[in-house]
């Protein structure tokens, strides 16, 4: 984890890795409860008996935008700054899913904070390089640019 006083220090980050964050295991029911959320119950993600017979991939796998929703935890998870009031998700540039989630896969997530632009009353917009790993895989899960607004 690292620790930023304020908006100022965490500038120093521009071009430069966050810390690379623990693996988080995906779970059944968490893709699930995702597919409870979005109404996106494709038999690819919450069959399982299904899956195991009829999918290239041999077990459900989790929505892409599954994996895309975790950003904003992955990053929480590698770095805070004390001085910030709230954060916002902003948008997406930029998000591509390379590699399918089985389920009992394990992620986490390699950052680089790209750019940092003011915004009105004490804000920034902080633009995020995002690769979401799969633990044993060549290829990342998704592959985003990720933006957030800060405010102290």
């Amino acid at each position: 984890m690292e620790v930023f006083n304020t908006i100022s220090d965490f500038r120093t980050m521009v071009g430069k890795a966050l810390p690379v964050g623990n693996w988080y295991p995906i779970t059944q029911e968490m893709i699930g409860d995702f597919a409870n959320a979005t109404l996106d119950k494709q038999w690819i993600h919450v069959d399982a008996e299904r899956a195991a017979k009829e999918s290239p991939f041999k077990s459900t796998i989790a929505h892409g935008f599954m994996s895309v929703a975790m950003i904003s935890k992955l990053l929480e998870a590698v770095f805070t700054i004390k001085s910030l009031k709230m954060g916002l998700n902003y948008g997406l540039n930029k998000v591509r899913f390379p590699n399918a989630v089985p389920v009992n896969s394990q992620l986490r997530m390699h950052t680089t904070v790209v750019a940092i632009a003011d915004l009105p009353n004490k804000g920034v917009k902080v633009t995020f390089a995002c690769t979401i790993e799969i633990k044993g895989q060549e290829k990342p899960a998704c592959v985003a640019e990720f933006l957030a607004a800060f405010f102290e």
